[in-house]
């Protein structure tokens, strides 16, 4: 049986899109079976209008600073983590009832991108050898 792991993301901001990707490549590629759950400010990441986080606050200023520096390391823009996750067969879900409140349609949605309540999310937790919260 696959080990699960499980994250949440409730925040849009780059370092915490940057995260789950960073840590469920890794996890995927060490053969767990990986699931992301994005709710409340997180769920813009998985719509193309999110499709480009910022960091957060004054630093707003320098991601694209940031971005370069972690090219220059080897790690992938936001769009290529992303890309690599789905091939690596992450699962990703955007909350119903955030979709709700925030008037986010499916059709807004990223490709691949699965829509899922937090209770269905719940189990597939409960089941998770791991689960994190970022945000």
């Amino acid at each position: 049986m696959t080990d699960k792991f499980c994250m949440v993301v409730s925040e849009g901001t780059f370092d915490k899109a940057m995260m789950p990707l960073i840590m469920g490549t890794t996890a995927a590629a060490m053969g767990s079976e990986v699931h992301v759950f994005y709710t409340f400010f997180g769920t813009k990441l998985v719509t193309a209008k999110g499709s480009k986080p910022k960091l957060p606050g004054m630093f707003r200023l320098f991601t694209g600073m940031f971005v370069k520096k972690m090219k220059a390391v080897g790690i992938g823009s936001y769009a290529e983590m992303m890309m690599q996750a789905k091939e690596m067969g992450i699962n990703f879900y955007a909350c119903s009832t955030t979709m709700g409140l925030m008037g986010i349609k499916e059709s807004d949605l990223l490709p691949g991108v699965k829509v899922l309540g937090a209770a269905a999310f719940l189990k597939l937790a409960s089941e998770a050898k791991t689960t994190l919260f970022i945000g």
